[in-house]
């Protein structure tokens, strides 16, 4: 089994992914993409709100690489290993988090637990498109401009807090471990005999 999540899986791309996403956030983290805010005024949008998608999107690719006939006959079932193993890489995520940034580990949790959820219901490459839209939806519609001018957060846009917020932290944690239970159906939806993607 070990060698059907490091050849099939392929689950060396999730620490490869978070590497990416801590140079990408070392390099070019603090610039700003100009984006629209719906909530008054113009303003930018750090890079590194958008880093964590690289390991999201390298998960999601793990999970899709499957072989049913494989895991429907293995002794254990296969899903509590990819469990074990996302929340794994959340973990090493974290273990980034004093050089890049706790926001950062906190996103990929937070982007997770919809992608998780998305992929329940849908196929791998729609939840990655719902990952994305959220995001998107969090980055335009989730700040504004205070009375005085200085940026305020909605209190839903968990993704664009600041890296100290406590309880966007404990909410993405709440989030992502009903992410984690939602998602042990997945693979069973759509129903046997057809295939993802």
């Amino acid at each position: 089994m070990r060698i059907y999540f490091s050849v099939v899986r392929r689950w060396w791309v999730a620490p490869a992914a978070l590497s990416l996403t801590v140079l990408v956030c070392w390099t070019t983290g603090g610039t700003e993409l100009p984006v629209p805010s719906f909530l008054g005024g113009t303003g930018g949008a750090k890079l590194r709100y958008f880093a964590p998608l690289l390991v999201v999107m390298a998960v999601l690719y793990c999970l899709d690489r499957r072989l049913g006939e494989v895991e429907s006959t293995a002794v254990a079932p296969v899903s509590l290993r990819d469990h074990a193993t996302v929340a794994g890489v959340v973990v090493l995520a974290h273990t980034a988090g004093p050089w890049v940034g706790m926001d950062v580990p906190r996103n990929v949790m937070l982007l997770l637990a919809v992608a998780l959820a998305a992929r329940r219901f849908m196929n791998t490459a729609a939840a990655g498109s719902v990952c994305l839209g959220a995001l998107a939806v969090t980055v335009v519609m989730g700040r504004g401009q205070g009375p005085s001018g200085q940026v305020v957060f909605e209190e839903w846009a968990l993704v664009i807090h600041p890296s100290d917020s406590g309880a966007a932290w404990v909410a993405a944690v709440i989030l992502f471990t009903l992410a984690l239970a939602v998602s042990s159906g997945a693979g069973r939806f759509p129903p046997s005999g057809r295939a993802y993607g």
